[in-house]
Order: C-alpha cells, then sequence, then structure tokens
C-alpha cells in the first residue's frame, strides 16, 4: 500500500488502540460499536492496524529471514476500513448499518475490498449484503485475485453461488499466476465449487502461466493423510473435470502430466482413473522421468499410501520397466518398501540377482523384512521358477492389455493375480 494514502485512524491514535483492544479480548459488540461511531461522519475511513516500524529498531531481534535477505525491509502497513472489518468478521448488522449510512461497498483498503474479506471468511450473509448493495463481483485485489478466486474453503460454497448470481465471471484468471476458480476448486479439493463454476461455463483445460490446467493442480496436490472419504472425494472431482472434456495428457511447462503428479503423490485411485481415459504411460518429463519412476522416487516416503499398488498398476498398464542395470540403484532407494522391489523384480523374465543386492540392503532393513530379503537372496546366480517364467511369457504376450486381458482369463483370482503382480511377501 502506498505511504502516500491519507489516514483517518493512525496505529497510534486512541481509536486504534482501543479497537485492536476490543478485538484481542473477542468484544464483538464494542468492535462494531466502534465502527459505527467513528463512522457516522465519514463511513469510508482508512484505520491503520499495523506497520512494519518495529523492524526499524535497532534493538528489536529480527527474524531469520530478514538476516539471511529473504525478507524485504520496505515500509508496510495494514490498513483497513470499517466495512472490511465487519465483513471480514461476519458482523451483518453493523456491515447493514455502514451500507445504509453511505459506505461505499467496492473501496479498497488494504489491497482488498469488504466482498473479498466477506468471501474470503465465508461470510455468505455479508456477501448477499454486499451484493445487493451494488459490490463488484469481479473486482480483483491489489494482488489480481477475484472474490470468487478467494472462495477456498467448503463453507464458501453459498458465498460463490450469489457470486455468480450476481454474474460474477468464472473464467477471469489471476494476474500473477493467470490462474481460474476453477484451479482453485482443484487445488483445495473443492467438489461443489467446481460444479458450480463449470455449470456456468468454466473452461476446464485453462492452462495457467505455469502450464497448469485445473486436472494438472488436483493431481498434484499432497495428500495430508490416507483417509478413504477423503481420496473419493478427490476422485470424484477427478471425475467431473474429465467428464468435462479435461485434457488428460496436456503436460504443465517441465512437460509433467497429470499421470507424472498423480505417480509422485502416490494417488493409486486417480491414477488408475487417468489411465482409463487414455493417459500416456510412458510420458518423459523435462528430468526425463516416467509415471514410474515419479512413484518409485517416492515409495520409500509414502509407504503409508501404498506405492507398490502404484507401480503394480503402471506395470499392468505397459510402462516401461526400469533399465536391468539400474535395478541395484532402485533396490537401494526402495529397500524399505519391500512390496514395491517384489512388484518390480517380477516384472522382468530373469535378472541375476549378486552378492552386491546383498550388501546393498541395511541390517536393520534386512531383519525388519526378513522373509522376503531371504528369499530374494537365495536366488542369487540361480534360474527363476517355471511358474515365473509362465507368467512373464503371459504378460510379454498381452503386453499393455495384462490388465484387461487377465482379468478375463478363465482361471482362478488367486492366479490371475499372480499373473498381475500381485505380492506375496516372497519370490520364486
Amino acid at each position: 500500500m502506498s505511504e502516500d494514502i491519507a489516514l483517518d485512524y493512525t496505529l497510534e491514535s486512541e481509536f486504534v488502540q482501543t479497537l485492536k483492544e476490543a478485538q484481542g479480548k473477542g468484544d464483538h459488540q464494542s468492535v462494531q460499536t466502534l465502527l459505527r461511531e467513528a463512522s457516522k461522519e465519514n463511513p469510508d475511513i482508512i484505520i491503520e492496524l499495523s506497520n512494519d516500524d518495529w523492524m526499524k529498531d535497532p534493538d528489536v531481534e529480527l527474524p531469520p529471514a530478514v538476516l539471511l535477505g529473504l525478507w524485504s525491509l520496505e515500509y508496510k502497513r495494514e490498513l483497513t476500513s470499517p466495512l472490511c472489518i465487519a465483513a471480514a468478521q461476519g458482523f451483518t448488522e453493523c456491515l447493514q448499518y455502514l451500507l445504509e449510512h453511505g459506505a461505499h461497498p467496492n473501496l479498497i483498503a488494504g489491497g482488498k475490498a469488504a466482498l473479498h474479506e466477506a468471501c474470503a471468511n465465508a461470510n455468505t450473509e455479508c456477501v448477499e449484503l454486499l451484493l445487493e448493495h451494488g459490490a463488484n463481483t469481479n473486482q480483483t485485489t491489489e494482488e489480481g485475485v477475484t472474490s470468487l478466486h478467494l472462495c477456498r474453503t467448503p463453507q464458501s460454497l453459498r458465498c460463490a453461488k450469489a457470486l455468480v448470481r450476481y454474474g460474477a465471471t468464472v473464467n477471469l484468471s489471476s494476474e500473477e499466476d493467470d490462474e481460474t476458480p476453477l484451479h482453485v476448486a482443484a487445488k483445495h479439493g473443492l467438489l461443489h465449487h467446481a460444479q458450480l463454476y463449470l455449470r456456468f461455463g468454466a473452461c476446464v483445460n485453462h492452462v495457467s502461466s505455469t502450464g497448469e490446467t485445473p486436472l494438472g493442480v488436483l493431481c498434484g496436490v499432497t495428500p495430508e493423510k490416507t483417509d478413504d472419504s477423503q481420496d473419493d472425494h478427490y476422485l470424484e472431482l477427478c471425475h467431473l473435470l474429465l467428464d468435462y472434456g479435461a485434457n488428460v495428457n496436456l503436460a504443465d511447462k517441465e512437460r509433467r502430466s497429470p499421470l507424472h503428479k498423480a505417480a509422485r503423490n502416490v494417488q493409486h485411485k486417480i491414477l488408475e482413473l487417468l489411465l482409463y481415459h487414455g493417459a500416456d504411460v510412458n510420458a518423459i518429463d523435462y528430468n526425463g522421468c516416467s509415471p514410474l519412476s515419479n512413484v518409485l522416487q517416492s515409495s520409500v516416503v509414502r509407504q503409508e499410501w501404498h506405492p507398490h499398488i502404484a507401480v503394480q498398476t503402471l506395470l499392468n498398464h505397459g510402462s516401461i520397466k526400469v533399465w536391468p542395470q539400474a535395478l541395484l540403484k532402485v533396490l537401494t532407494a526402495c529397500a524399505e518398501a519391500p512390496k514395491t522391489v517384489e512388484i518390480l523384480f517380477n516384472s522382468y523374465t530373469l535378472v541375476p540377482v549378486t552378492s552386491k543386492w546383498v550388501e546393498a540392503i541395511p541390517e536393520d532393513i534386512f531383519l525388519l523384512h526378513r522373509p522376503f530379503y531371504e528369499s530374494l537372496f537365495a536366488l542369487e546366480y540361480k534360474p527363476r521358477s517355471l511358474q515365473h517364467l509362465c507368467r512373464s511369457a503371459l504378460r510379454k504376450h498381452y503386453g499393455k492389455h495384462c490388465y484387461s486381458f487377465i482379468p478375463r482369463l478363465p482361471v482362478p483370482t488367486p492366479l490371475q493375480q499372480y499373473l498381475l503382480l500381485e505380492p506375496e511377501g516372497y519370490v520364486d
């Protein structure tokens, strides 16, 4: 915010000190009373709530970011208005009072208008009230985002609906990232927001400044926990985007496709859905990585997401395997994920197990997964079983259609699972 803005109440004023004290105590009634009183003559007053003068105090202990030069020491101020405070806090009656006494609904204070504050805090009644008094649905903040971009929680759905009803444009993109509200919905897993935007004509394949589509954003979300209901929620959102024509192979500027990102995050349900819709299982990004490479790189740090399922799925859809000479390196990196190692190892007809393999496994990991590694190392300089060789021959015959043809074979389910590389905890 520019320094030459005329302030009605500075940080040092008695009014601001009293206001901040009431806010600190959670005394909402006093806050509203103060806002009404201060706005009687001018409802569009500008208030300074804080500034960065503390950074100029030679005795202050500066944060590490400042000492490292990562934080600019330029003077900044946090400015606001009574209307913005009321909208942000959900003070509907106070907001109505201010609007009826001439407060301008589109006044920018501190980089945002009241409608932005109301949407960011999911205060639907305040949003409705501001819109009724002429708030601009497409007005941007100083950072270049609209009110729809600020609808980032499930609770903000009614706000988004009100904005669209009053004419908000669903395809307006942010100034810095060139992201649409649909990108925001995908990033935060907001299924119903996405349904709303798509119903009103959102471009499902809009590309951001980094080359991200909403589908790419969704697939790049790092999961927080292995919650099946959460997984299903994101899966349903992925279904929605694909049903509206999302390009499953549209990659970003690093040539990372949605499949690369789903693989990196070990989202095997989404990965299967992308493959069903024609995702290129062997796409290569600028780092030379395939989706299979991405899963293998995440197999240890994201074991709770069951990376072996993703590896199994990719291989059954025809993923090019790791170069055999690089298997020792992969074994070392994935040693803590024996199911992943087993599936990958069984995807080859024959890979010689040598003493170097034994040396590559730390003793503590070997003891933790002893049955599996004992069976693996027992194959040192030995051929695989006839059963495995038959499996390899059949898989080679079906190729990238293993996932489709093998389940149709008139053989018992355990044998189908064996052919599809289902891990057993040992190798033969």
